[in-house]
This record gives C-alpha cells, structure tokens and sequence, in this order.
C-alpha cells in the first residue's frame, strides 16, 4: 500500500465529510485536541498508545496519520513493535473472553 498517496487521499476525503457534517469533525477535534491538555504521557507514549489502538480497532487510517506522527515524536521501530505487541496479546485475550460469552450464550438458549 502507498501509505503517503492514502493519507493524501484520505485528508481530501475527510475534508469533504467535514463540509457534509461540520459538528461531527468539531466534535472529533476536540476529543483529539483532549490528550495534548494532559501532560503525564508524551506525544510518543501516546502515539505508541493510538497505533496499538488502530491495529486493535483495525483503522487503516488512524495507522497512517499516527504511525507518521510516532516517528516524528522520535518513536523507533522496536518501541513501535512492542506496543503492537501489547494490541496482539490484547486481541488475543479478548478472543478468549468473548468466547466465554458464546458458551455463555449457547448454554442460556433452549434446547
């Protein structure tokens, strides 16, 4: 994937949706602008924290704009690998979680 040419693709997209829904964008920006407010994580802390999130969520978006802005806030490749570390081992326990709801399910549904 041509993850320069999608971001460029997805700013213009995102430009659009912001003139068709002009409150969902100012409400999105002050959730984004919400972090920079708190000063116990640093910006790379919390970049490792939102790529850990986009693979969980599975946002090729938020992958691109936030693996650009880890690596300007001086994130390396293998801090990067640790934190999607963490998402895998969280995927995988959630996995083992909501299966326990599925037997769950299974044994409350009649015969």
């Amino acid at each position: 994937m041509d993850w320069n040419a999608y971001r460029t693709h997805l700013g213009a997209n995102t430009k659009v949706f912001a003139q068709l829904s002009p409150n969902t964008m100012k409400g999105l920006q002050t959730l984004e602008t919400v972090p920079a407010e708190h000063k116990h994580l640093d910006a790379k802390t919390r970049e490792l924290i939102a790529l850990a999130v986009a693979v969980t969520t599975r946002c090729d978006g938020c992958i691109s704009v936030h693996t650009v802005a880890a690596k300007k806030a001086g994130a390396t490749k293998e801090e990067i690998a640790e934190a999607l570390g963490v998402a895998v081992a969280l995927n995988a326990g959630a996995s083992v979680v909501y299966s326990s709801r599925v037997l769950d399910a299974f044994e409350n549904q009649p015969a």
